[in-house]
């Protein structure tokens, strides 16, 4: 069964407080580790999960416009933190504050990411939850994803510099 056929059922999963979900992808964001916390709420196998990629975990309510600012921001070289809504394999979700980083071979190339996930914190969620949906209604209007990014980051970016504040800065405000 496939995560990207999935119907979501609407049940929210949790994790410890002291867990921290990890995985790192190659630079193509294929898969290639993923911690025990990671299986268990994700509700994948190793076997399942492994060379497969990341976003088999991407919830349809996560606006693809912050993809895009992550993405960016990693191939950067830069570190980034996120509120993240995921789907496991079974359509129930989870919420997480995503720490990703890029990881550098010794000539300075990156090799691979790095994400680290804790529990967030519901008054956070919440919060973010109402700029999220602002974002998704906007790229809910646009079949192509493509699309889709391109009229909900404005709106994302509009938001950010009218609260005059970064993405991170707005992430650590909440």
């Amino acid at each position: 069964m496939s995560a990207q056929t999935t119907h979501l059922t609407g049940v929210e999963r949790t994790f410890g407080e002291d867990e921290i979900i990890v995985s790192k992808t190659d630079t193509k964001g294929r898969v290639t580790y993923a911690n025990e916390v990671f299986l268990r709420v994700a509700q994948y196998t190793e076997d399942e999960i492994l060379g497969r990629p990341h976003n088999i975990i991407r919830h349809p309510d996560m606006p693809r416009c912050v993809f895009k600012v992550l993405w960016d921001t990693i191939q950067e070289g830069k570190e980034i933190f996120a509120y993240v809504i995921n789907r496991s394999k079974t359509g129930d979700h989870y919420w997480v504050f995503a720490h990703v980083t890029p990881t550098f071979e010794a000539q300075g190339q990156i090799t691979s990411y790095h994400s680290s996930r804790r529990r967030p914190q519901p008054r956070a969620v919440e919060k973010v939850k109402g700029v999220y949906q602002v974002l998704l209604n906007e790229e809910r209007k646009h079949a192509n994803p493509k699309d889709a990014i391109a009229a909900s980051l404005p709106k994302l970016l509009g938001f950010l510099k009218d609260q005059r504040t970064t993405y991170e800065e707005f992430v650590f405000s909440l």
